[in-house]
């Protein structure tokens, strides 16, 4: 993945991320740390647990690179997602 370092990636739901997909703050601002699909007018779209969150990114991710099973994808996320700002514990 070329200019890896600089890519952002949602705090929530690991998604790769470009200013078009920024989410937006409740004073419309643009939010560089989530995605527009988990975040929105400055609260998250959906309350889940990060499990949940696992479950549903995991169905995504392989409709998206089909040569990945679900195994693979959900043992990544749950390695990715603790680290993430939305479900890292302090």
């Amino acid at each position: 993945m070329e200019n890896f370092e600089n890519q952002k990636f949602c705090q929530s739901c690991a998604m790769p991320m470009t200013e078009e997909l920024f989410g937006t703050n409740a004073d419309g601002s643009k939010n560089e740390d989530y995605c527009m699909y988990c975040f929105k007018d400055g609260e998250f779209t959906s309350d889940m647990t990060m499990e949940e969150m696992i479950d549903f990114c995991s169905e995504k991710m392989v409709e998206v690179h089909p040569e990945m099973n679900i195994e693979e994808a959900s043992k990544m996320m749950n390695e990715v997602f603790p680290q993430l700002k939305r479900w890292a514990k302090d």
